[in-house]
């Protein structure tokens, strides 16, 4: 069961739904520039004006407060408030977070802000970005004008989003802006300055702010799940392992909240030549409130005459239109080792499906499979909810959005976006996780 004061929410990203890309003194961002370069994005879309939530915002704020939200996660666009991403705050950046930060106290919504989805301000990057050793410095700079400007109206920060993605897909892999393919040694280096600017991020929020303000990070999260019973144990430490990959969640919040790099990490760093002074670990650590996770699926785990196999699925699984499995325990599962090993309260800011669905010929956009879905995930989070301290859930998305790499083609959203008139349509989904949040989560064993 989900505890009285449960947060049911939504969640967006500054990039993927604010559009406004050249409005005013904003600055460019990584997206910005880098989505231009054709082979990039599907059918090379970009998110210049996406669901102009820069201009619609107050229209998105009324449908949450019709649907009762009660937490929406949105994110700051560094360049929009810092055009420069350091030095002048620009005028209209500043009105337009705290015009909807306005809207939303008067809609009873309480604002979860991240800080940094992505969207890294482009003219940093021309000094290197997160490889510059001045990085870390930056970012604080940054947290702290967030911190003064909307510390009477926010007391959840998110410092970052899936370092896993920004890092492993935009740094090493090159899918993801700012589309680089480094060697693993210059990642670990970007990954490291995240860490620094993180530690220097909260300590810095937390004197401007004071003990109101809540503090954590989004981690994409991807825990190993069990074939069988027996398989728990093996999960577990299959969740934690590094892999030598920047996609485990351990790499990340272990410095944030141990001071140190798990064993498997350091020796993978140590290979790569990576090195870093030890008193770096003392900034890093952090003190968190709450551990924020994005999961979609998990990856099953058993084994196989002594040895550790991830079988494939069988062609009868379901697949989301991103071709993820459709795997609920990933919601057992993942809280419960999460709880085991940093015992922190967990919250769920992601958790979402795309499905391929268009209006019906009487416009409207009957989405069954995203409330069986909702149903299948929220039953499995509930049972979890019953053995470890889960504090909310953030659906993905409230609108459908600019889907990175995969443009507008993938919808996770609970309303529906005609990108051509920039119409709003609630789905049948919406409808449903209305009456999720008015019953506490009962409308789900229905």
């Amino acid at each position: 069961m989900f505890k009285k004061n449960f947060v049911w929410g939504v969640a967006t990203a500054s990039y993927q739904i604010e559009g406004g890309a050249h409005t005013a003194d904003k600055g460019l961002n990584v997206w910005d520039v880098g989505s231009a370069t054709p082979g990039r994005i599907f059918e090379g879309q970009r998110g210049d004006v996406a669901c102009d939530h820069y201009h619609l915002f107050k229209e998105d704020v009324r449908l949450m407060k019709e649907f009762k939200i009660g937490g929406y996660r949105f994110s700051v666009n560094w360049a929009r408030l810092l055009p420069d991403g350091t030095g002048k705050i620009s005028e209209d950046g500043k009105r337009f977070y705290l015009e909807l930060l306005a809207e939303l106290k008067k809609a009873g919504i309480q604002p979860w802000v991240t800080l940094f989805h992505w969207d890294y301000p482009y003219a940093l990057y021309q000094k290197g970005g997160w490889l510059n050793p001045d990085s870390p410095k930056w970012f604080e700079e940054y947290a702290a004008v967030c911190a003064e400007l909307f510390k009477d109206d926010v007391t959840h920060f998110i410092l970052i989003n899936e370092p896993q993605c920004f890092l492993g897909l935009g740094h090493s892999t090159g899918e993801h802006a700012p589309f680089l393919k480094l060697p693993d040694s210059e990642v670990m280096r970007a990954a490291h300055n995240t860490l620094l600017g993180c530690g220097l991020a909260e300590k810095r929020i937390r004197k401007i702010c004071g003990d109101r303000v809540k503090i954590g990070t989004a981690q994409a999260y991807w825990p190993a799940l069990p074939v069988t019973e027996a398989d728990v144990e093996l999960a577990r430490e299959e969740t934690f392992a590094c892999h030598k990959n920047f996609g485990s969640v351990n790499y990340y919040t272990d410095p944030l909240l141990f001071g140190k790099y798990p064993d498997d990490v350091l020796a993978w760093q140590r290979e790569c030549g990576f090195t870093f002074p030890e008193s770096d670990m003392q900034i890093i650590k952090s003190k968190l409130d709450f551990y924020g996770l994005n999961t979609y699926s998990g990856d099953r785990v058993t084994k196989k005459d002594g040895k550790t196999v991830h079988p494939k699925p069988a062609p009868t699984v379901p697949r989301t239109d991103m071709r993820w499995t459709v795997d609920p325990d990933a919601l057992y599962y993942g809280p419960k080792f999460i709880w085991e090993r940093y015992a922190l309260p967990i919250v769920y800011t992601e958790n979402g499906v795309a499905l391929a669905e268009w209006k019906d010929l009487n416009g409207q956009i009957n989405d069954d499979s995203r409330i069986d879905f909702l149903k299948r995930y929220l039953r499995a989070l509930s049972r979890a909810a019953d053995e470890v301290e889960i504090d909310g859930y953030f659906y993905w998305s409230l609108i459908d959005n600019f889907e990175w790499a995969e443009g507008f083609s993938k919808k996770f959203g609970l309303i529906h976006v005609d990108y051509e008139t920039q119409e709003r349509t609630p789905k049948k989904s919406a409808y449903f996780y209305k009456r999720v949040i008015e019953t506490n989560g009962e409308e789900i064993w229905k």
